[in-house]
């Protein structure tokens, strides 16, 4: 089948490394030359310039392809993919900013495309071992997590102000995204929100608790205004497992205060982004079950509006 890579950019750079180290026969769409030519020097591989409308007008559209264009971009080349005969996408996250988008991306994936949403957290090695050994315990019983982000680099950011905006969905949504893949979605819950960033006016601290579908009670506290970090904590009845930083899975045994950090067979993860190979690979074999579709996404998304301030 052929796979196009949509997007020049330093992301897909990384999916090019993978897709070369997976012996894929791949076909590289980008815009501008100047990104075509830092993709180029850095992969070794040809970019066809001139955008998706133009890649489309001279070639049939692939069977599959994978979309890491800027975070304004997602939907629309995820559309004009599915309306051209793409029938199989991996969608960088979040594949929309707002709820609006994320639904015009699965109404035109609706019968006639699979579409599936790169949140790479859930395929890195600490993930994988923890979801093992949680399963050992019998099943996660609550979960706390953090998604602070560091204010002070993002704000120079040169970003559309729509995606400075969204950030709760555009980047902190990974954390969501990793907490409830592992414990369920918010069933019953509650949220609160204060304060406001002159580049993320919606709020600037985030706090709730809740159930989430699996019966696992959950909270959260982040705040983009004072020091902190990304982390996700999941206990069982035996141990508390900590992601902290995500590509880490540190344990404490019931009964000790004990924190060690356990051994991961992670080296896939140090070649290449984090998450990247595993994720890529599943895309390419047909392997869904880790994936969040577009559906799920477009449902998931309320869950993260509401908890960054942007409804209710």
């Amino acid at each position: 089948m052929s796979v196009w890579l949509v997007g020049a950019g330093p992301h897909a750079q990384e999916y090019a490394k993978v897709l070369s180290n997976l012996n894929v026969d791949f076909d590289v769409v980008g815009r501008g030359p100047q990104s075509a030519k830092t993709f180029e020097t850095n992969t070794g591989k040809t970019v066809l310039t001139g955008g998706l409308a133009n890649a489309l007008q001279m070639h049939k559209a692939p069977e599959q392809a994978i979309v890491a264009v800027s975070f304004e971009q997602l939907a629309n080349t995820a559309i004009a993919l599915i309306e051209a005969g793409t029938r199989r996408i991996l969608l960088e996250k979040p594949g929309g900013l707002t709820i609006a988008e994320l639904d015009r991306v699965a109404m035109a994936a609706k019968g006639r495309a699979e579409v599936l949403i790169a949140y790479s957290r859930r395929f890195y090695a600490s993930t994988s071992e923890a979801r093992k050994l949680i399963a050992e315990d019998g099943g996660p019983v609550s979960c706390a997590f953090e998604f602070t982000e560091w204010a002070h680099t993002i704000e120079p950011m040169l970003l559309p102000t729509e995606v400075k905006n969204a950030w709760v969905i555009a980047n902190s949504s990974h954390v969501m995204d990793l907490a409830f893949h592992i414990c369920g979605f918010p069933k019953e819950w509650k949220s609160w929100h204060s304060g406001r960033m002159t580049w993320h006016p919606a709020a600037a601290r985030f706090v709730g608790a809740g159930v989430t579908d699996k019966g696992v009670m959950f909270s959260y506290h982040s705040d983009w205004e004072a020091p902190g970090r990304w982390s996700v904590e999941v206990l069982t009845r035996k141990r508390r497992f900590l992601f902290k930083p995500l590509e880490q899975l540190h344990v404490t045994l019931l009964a000790s205060t004990t924190v060690t950090q356990i051994a991961l067979d992670d080296s896939l993860d140090k070649l290449f982004k984090p998450g990247l190979h595993r994720e890529t690979l599943a895309f390419l074999n047909r392997e869904d079950s880790l994936f969040c579709s577009i559906e799920e996404q477009r449902e998931n998304a309320k869950f993260y509006s509401e908890m960054a301030g942007y409804v209710g």
